[in-house]
């Protein structure tokens, strides 16, 4: 009993014991493989000992169900009891694509392109028709799977705001909402100050005034990449359908594609009568109501800069 005993312990060690992998170690599963197969690239990756014992003791020990196909990360020192029950879970290793809020398209469609372990090639989206989020994928999969994901989360959250809208919001529709939100997304990045720009706008909308937002000028010069200057005269004079300081209203499109909270925002705008917004020096706006108390932030905001050597 005491040699059955000790055989015993002897070979569940080798089952629930501590692998030979010292760090994590990535193995794939083609669809279609048999436990035999995976075994042999556990073995070959180092994640397991002998490819004999692993099935022999999966036999003895493990479950019947199948391993599913995937890529799997196998975690240090990982026992052959954990290898089959993670192969057999189907938790394959997750890569992201990670698109912040107020990605322009162009730059979603350089992550995509840029990623390398995907395949085939996307177009770049419509602009505004991507929502900004994590997006997992695995080796192997279409890029054009990743974006339809992508476009779908917009779908889906756009179409779920829209149905909550308040009665105060400015826009007329859907669309109207996107590329109100774009301008939102462009103009702060201050999550509290959202609902009070998109209340700038909207007032200034329903006003007829210019919505004079510099992120509409820069647009169709970079299609939403960097300027790396100043904005010319020129620039801010051009009628080319984006241009809010040369015409009322809404651009033609979206600038970029807008997160979740800046369209919430527009849809809910705060209750505000400002018209105006300027840096404050910390990172946020200071809002007035009034050109004259607008100027008076204006001139502070540049003698900060001046203290700053800025200017």
């Amino acid at each position: 009993m005491v040699v059955a005993a000790a055989g015993f312990l002897y070979v569940t060690r080798d089952w629930r014991g501590a692998g030979p992998a010292e760090r994590p170690v990535v193995v794939s599963v083609a669809e279609g493989s048999s436990l035999s197969g995976a075994a042999r690239r556990l073995e070959e990756a180092g994640a397991i000992r002998s490819r004999t014992r692993f099935l022999q003791l999966a036999k003895l020990f493990g479950s019947d169900d199948p391993i599913r196909a995937g890529e799997y990360e196998v975690p240090a020192r990982a026992s052959a009891s954990e290898i089959l029950a993670l192969l057999q879970s189907g938790k394959t290793k997750q890569r992201f694509v990670v698109v912040p809020e107020g990605t322009p398209s162009a730059i979603v469609h350089d992550k995509l392109m840029a990623e390398k372990l995907l395949t085939g090639s996307v177009p770049v989206p419509p602009e505004g028709s991507v929502l900004p989020d994590s997006y997992s994928f695995e080796r192997g999969e279409p890029r054009a799977a990743v974006l339809a994901r992508m476009r779908k989360a917009m779908d889906k959250t756009l179409a779920e705001l829209w149905a909550k809208r308040k009665s105060t919001t400015v826009v007329g529709s859907p669309r109207e909402a996107l590329i109100l939100a774009s301008i939102v997304e462009k103009e702060t990045g201050v999550a509290e100050e959202r609902r009070t720009v998109a209340a700038v706008y909207s007032n200034r909308l329903r006003q007829g005034m210019r919505l004079q937002a510099d992120p509409t000028v820069i647009y169709p010069i970079t299609q939403g990449r960097p300027l790396g200057r100043r904005i010319r005269r020129s620039e801010l004079d051009a009628d080319n359908g984006y241009n809010t300081y040369a015409r009322a209203g809404l651009p033609q499109g979206p600038i970029a594609n807008p997160g979740r909270a800046s369209i919430a925002a527009v849809l809910d705008p705060a209750e505000s009568r400002a018209l105006y917004f300027v840096a404050d020096g910390k990172g946020g706006h200071v809002f007035a109501e009034t050109l004259a108390q607008h100027n008076a932030n204006v001139q502070r905001w540049y003698a900060l800069r001046r203290q700053r050597g800025e200017m």
